[in-house]
């Protein structure tokens, strides 16, 4: 168990991403910077529409330390509302243009379930890392399409789709239920050609709080793919429940949960607040150089 093994405290990551060529190196934990172009995101939403917004934005997050950019266009609160794929092209090609022309060394990763969409992006803007909140379920297509490009991909775990994935959810065990989920699904991506698979568990997205929480305590358990693990826990409700507070007050119970996240073998912390992220990457990684000496 998380809280309690130490044995296993810490976790070697001998991981990388190849990126076109462009290697990112998972060898400590890295953190994923949000960056939402939706009007109706729970935490931002709105605040990121136009270009000067988006590049001040993304120019923040890399001074603070951010390795990768994650950009989406499509809210997936509980409850969101549909988007058709020409708004969401609308919204995301031109803040996936700004941010490569601004900043062409940083990495992009587009939060996307359409495979269109992420031909389109590639097509305009170069490759990227596709970051699928659906696990290829929502477009069929998909799998196949990575593979062809070529691109990394994050395969996240969800029942139901952002309408429906709140009601009752439920598990006979969770850890077994999503591993299950995971291993038919990189097995798929395997034959398609996709060579760098990132794991999501997808926190809140088909989950109860203590879905989440128990999740969170057997984070470890995903190791056995050998593969990078990426966890996104910022600002949502299963802080905001379990505190009493709401998203814009969950900052603190946000950095503990990121905590909790590295001891348990996270590879990547995708997240709102990118400054605080680093510092706890930094904390951990240190801890981790004096444990090996």
């Amino acid at each position: 168990m998380l809280v309690t093994s130490s044995t296993s405290k810490f976790f070697k990551r001998k991981h990388s991403i190849n990126l076109n060529g462009q290697l990112i190196d998972l060898s400590n934990p890295i953190v994923m910077g949000i960056l939402n172009v939706s009007s109706d995101s729970f935490f931002d939403g709105g605040k990121y529409e136009t270009e000067d917004a988006i590049l001040r934005r993304a120019e923040q997050m890399i001074e603070e330390g951010v390795s990768i950019i994650d950009i989406g266009a499509v809210s997936t609160r509980p409850g969101s509302g549909a988007t058709s794929t020409k708004e969401e092209l609308l919204r995301l090609l031109p803040a996936v243009a700004a941010v490569r022309k601004r900043f062409p060394e940083i990495p992009v990763s587009i939060d996307t379930f359409r495979s269109w969409v992420a031909l389109r992006v590639v097509d305009e803007c170069g490759e990227c890392i596709v970051n699928d909140i659906s696990g290829g379920d929502f477009d069929e297509h998909m799998f196949d399409t990575v593979g062809k490009m070529g691109l990394p991909y994050i395969l996240m775990h969800i029942r139901g789709n952002p309408q429906t994935m709140q009601e009752n959810p439920q598990y006979d065990d969770i850890i077994k239920d999503i591993s299950k989920y995971f291993s038919e699904r990189v097995r798929r991506l395997t034959k398609a050609g996709v060579k760098d698979v990132i794991l999501d568990p997808g926190f809140g997205f088909g989950k109860t709080v203590d879905h989440n929480y128990d999740l969170l305590n057997r984070l470890d358990a995903f190791k056995v793919f050998q593969l990078p693990v990426l966890v996104g826990v910022s600002r949502k409700s299963m802080i905001q429940k379990l505190l009493d507070v709401d998203a814009a007050n969950s900052l603190g119970g946000t950095i503990t949960a990121n905590t909790m996240a590295l001891l348990g073998g996270a590879d990547i912390l995708r997240v709102h607040d990118v400054k605080e992220a680093v510092e706890s990457v930094r904390i951990f990684t240190k801890l981790k150089e004096v444990a090996s000496v």
